[in-house]
């Protein structure tokens, strides 16, 4: 009985997550001719199908292999293509699809947030990859910079409070004793940027979480043996960390069949390829409640 009832909370999960996908889809021009017309602009001139360009870039993006080795992975599957070409569906995809998704990944799950920085070695020199995760490491925020001080400080901490909710925003954001945040944070609440009411901790071992979540990062970045410029560390970063968000599971509400296939379907979706999400919940559905009538 107990599974019974699990299996139909899932069903009206995904319908749910289907009809607000569908509804939002319909509302941005997705439908029938628009939606054909934007698959083919998207795509256009790549010489392979989206289905292949965005499997590329999500298999480089989330396992942290070389070029290289996807070329040649993704030749034992019968896709000839070259390195360079994979490159550049990185720089090109990577962006588009953390933007496409960020409605969907970032939502808090607790207005206690762990902010930090770490390192990101780019034609020789490091630069500072900022980023905030909350209690629980799902990821609020990330900014790149070629410098650590308070204006780095405020521009991160303004993109990643910027469009939150109300319920969103921290009432505790925890960062290590860096001088530049405690003055990023007053200026910003002097500008109305950020809550007065926020207060800002320093305590080490509570950042111990984004610290983990550090290491985690670093093995995707790791096998790219140093960026050639910002542009491209930063555009490749974006996909890096979505597709750690989507791990994570931050965007599970949309993953309809709860698996590695529905994670992809998140990412397709986004480019409008494949059925719709209120097909596939359908058919997801009907498969669920012949498991229960069985």
């Amino acid at each position: 009985m107990s599974w019974a009832i699990s299996t139909l909370s899932r069903v009206v999960s995904a319908l749910a997550a289907a009809a607000l996908l569908q509804t939002l889809a319909l509302s941005v021009g997705m439908g029938s001719v628009q939606g054909s017309d934007r698959i083919m602009s998207d795509f256009k001139g790549r010489h392979f199908e989206g289905e292949t360009v965005l499997w590329a870039v999500r298999w480089y993006c989330r396992y942290g292999v070389s070029y290289r080795d996807l070329e040649q992975m993704m030749g034992e599957r019968g896709v000839v293509v070259d390195h360079s070409t994979i490159y550049r569906w990185v720089q090109r995809y990577a962006p588009e699809m953390e933007k496409r998704l960020r409605w969907q990944w970032r939502t808090p799950c607790s207005t206690s947030w762990r902010v930090d920085e770490t390192y990101v070695k780019v034609r020789g020199h490091w630069t500072y990859l900022y980023r905030a995760v909350d209690k629980h490491g799902n990821t609020i925020d990330f900014y790149l910079s070629p410098t650590r001080n308070t204006a780095a400080a405020k521009r991160f901490l303004g993109k990643a409070l910027n469009g939150l909710k109300v319920w969103e925003t921290p009432t505790v954001i925890n960062t290590d004793k860096a001088p530049t945040y405690a003055a990023a944070l007053a200026e910003l609440k002097k500008e109305g940027k950020c809550p007065e009411e926020t207060l800002h901790r320093q305590v080490k071992y509570l950042n111990n979480v984004i610290e983990a979540d550090h290491g985690k990062l670093k093995q995707l970045i790791r096998p790219v043996r140093g960026f050639k410029t910002l542009k491209t560390a930063y555009a490749t970063i974006k996909g890096f960390e979505v597709m750690r968000a989507l791990r994570k599971g931050q965007a599970s509400a949309f993953n309809i069949t709860r698996d590695i296939r529905g994670e992809a379907r998140i990412v397709e979706r986004a480019f409008g390829l494949g059925a719709s999400a209120l097909a596939e919940a359908v058919q997801y559905v009907r498969e669920r409640l012949e498991l229960v009538a069985a």
